[in-house]
Parts: C-alpha cells; sequence; structure tokens
C-alpha cells in the first residue's frame, strides 16, 4: 500500500473537492436533528447554534465520524482489512436513530461512487467491493484519504465540513443571515482545533455518542409534520 501523498499541492486540492459543500452526497439536505430543535424552540439564536454543533463534535455523532474516518484510515494505510471491516462494522451499528443511520449510509454510498468514479484508484475500488452494503460516511472518506492526504488535515477538512453543513442548515432554519453563519462558523474552529487533536490521538474504542438531547431530537423529528430535511 502506498502512502499518503506528503506534497500539499497534490493532496490539497483533493480535500477542497471532496469535503466541499457542492460535493454530490447530499448534505444539504440534512439537520441532524436541528430542525426538531428549531421548531421546540431549543436553538433560536447564533450561540444557540455554536452550541448545537459545538456538541455534534465533541460528544455527538460529529466525534463518532472522526474517530471512524481516522480508523479507517490508519487500517487502509497498514493494509490492515479486517481492522477496517469492523470499524465499518461499528459505524453502521453507533447510529441511534434511522435517520442518523439514512444520513450516514447515503453519504457514504454517494461519496464512495463519485470519488470512484472522478478519481479512480485501484485500492479504493478493493475497499468498496469488499462492502457492497455499502460503507458509513466517516468510512468512506477515511478509506478514500488514507493513500492521498495525511491524516490531520482529513479531520480538519472533515470537521469544517460537518460543521459548515449544520451550520448552514441552521441559516435556513432559524432563520440567521449568512453574516451570522458565518460568525457562529468562525467561533467553531478552536473547538475544531481541539477536537481534531483529539481524533488523531484516538483509537476505535473512543467512538460513540453521549448527545442524548440530539439522539431525541432526531427520533422525533422522524414524525416532524412539516420538515425541510431529511434527519
Amino acid at each position: 500500500m502506498r502512502m499518503p501523498m506528503t506534497d500539499e499541492g497534490e493532496w490539497l486540492p483533493l480535500l477542497l473537492a471532496w469535503l466541499s459543500p457542492s460535493y454530490p452526497v447530499g448534505a444539504y439536505s440534512y439537520s441532524h436533528g436541528l430542525e426538531w430543535a428549531v421548531e421546540q424552540g431549543e436553538v433560536l439564536s447564533r450561540d444557540d447554534l455554536g452550541d448545537y454543533v459545538g456538541a455534534v463534535l465533541e460528544i455527538g455523532g460529529g466525534w463518532s465520524d472522526l474517530v471512524l474516518a481516522a480508523a479507517a484510515w490508519r487500517a487502509v494505510v497498514a493494509g490492515r482489512r479486517d481492522e477496517l471491516a469492523a470499524a465499518a462494522e461499528l459505524a453502521l451499528a453507533l447510529r441511534p436513530t434511522s435517520e442518523f443511520a439514512l444520513e450516514s449510509l447515503q453519504q457514504g454510498m454517494a461519496f464512495a461512487a463519485t470519488t470512484s468514479a472522478a478519481w479512480p484508484d485501484g485500492a479504493y475500488a478493493a475497499v468498496r467491493g469488499d462492502h457492497p452494503e455499502g460503507l458509513a460516511y466517516a468510512i468512506a472518506v477515511g478509506a478514500a484519504c488514507a493513500t492521498r492526504t495525511p491524516l490531520r488535515a482529513m479531520l480538519v477538512a472533515l470537521a469544517h465540513s460537518i460543521a459548515a453543513n449544520l451550520v448552514s442548515a441552521g441559516v435556513r432554519l432559524i432563520p440567521l443571515g449568512q453574516t451570522d453563519g458565518q460568525r457562529a462558523l468562525a467561533a467553531l474552529h478552536p473547538k475544531i482545533a481541539v477536537v481534531v487533536a483529539r481524533a488523531i490521538s484516538s483509537t476505535i474504542e473512543d467512538a460513540g455518542s453521549s448527545a442524548v438531547a440530539i439522539d431525541l431530537f432526531s427520533m422525533r423529528h422522524e414524525t416532524q409534520y412539516t420538515r425541510l430535511f431529511r434527519s
């Protein structure tokens, strides 16, 4: 297995493309329970939105995704297919609600298909072949980046992508102005740095969520009468 690219000019454009809001994985259609939280008056301001997204990253599904992406990256670099399989299985099992499972699997399948078509790679094709049932988003990203980008850069880009997608949802739902949305995202940058540092030194056993309120928001969103988002 070849090692990740070391030339920033080679791997940075990949990360900018793969984790861009314009990458066709459908991220814009998911709010990760935020739509119900806004409906119930739990998230009503820029500060509320920052707290919500921060919780996702620190103790929720975002944290799990960073740990799982790191585990997938390490497994592919080391050529340990059993470890990748274990991470992929855990990634699907850790979703506490049907909408979170849909959010992860649908985006993972879309990411894997698009990346394979636009940036064909034999190693990634083998990974997809080992998992015909599909890959969770974090695993699909981690495996794709393993031979092409450094670990830390991948985690920073993934954490920022998660935060940016949720802030964008909040701008539409609360609603907030675009400038307030960017203020919320800017305020999250120090938290992203801390969470990424934790994720770099994590092991697969560190994956998991304790954001119970967000899980409950997701469960209630499944039967919300009027919805803009799929989660």
